[in-house]
């Protein structure tokens, strides 16, 4: 892992089924490739409890939960969910569209990857 291409941290009660989790994230584009490489989602009430659907323009990487729960949850290398690598071109956005709302605790989500 090179690094962290965006991280996002919401508001449970901002966070409705539906939204973009990184609507007001600067980094959600970049004008140079990027390497998607693994996710990391923290927070909520429970574990599972949130599910985040992560795209990058068109593509779909797949649909991710909250490995770990709490105000303060600290992200710890176990809560890394591995991506198969994929290329995002540049100007195309990193979209985490929330399928199950977090009830109570902030989330917190981070991609990690590659800047090329």
């Amino acid at each position: 892992m090179a690094g962290i291409l965006i991280n996002s941290a919401e508001a449970a009660a901002t966070l409705v089924a539906g939204t973009d989790a990184f609507r007001n994230e600067r980094k959600r584009t970049s004008s140079r490739v990027r390497v998607a490489r693994g996710i990391v989602i923290v927070g909520g009430n429970a574990i599972n409890e949130v599910a985040i659907d992560l795209y990058a323009g068109d593509y779909f990487f797949g649909r991710y939960r909250n490995s770990r729960a709490g105000v303060a949850a600290p992200i710890l290398p176990d809560d890394l969910q591995p991506l198969r690598a994929t290329a995002v071109a540049p100007g195309d956005a990193f979209t985490a569209t929330v399928g199950v709302a977090p009830t109570v605790s902030p989330l917190y989500i981070q991609i990690l990857g590659d800047e090329l």
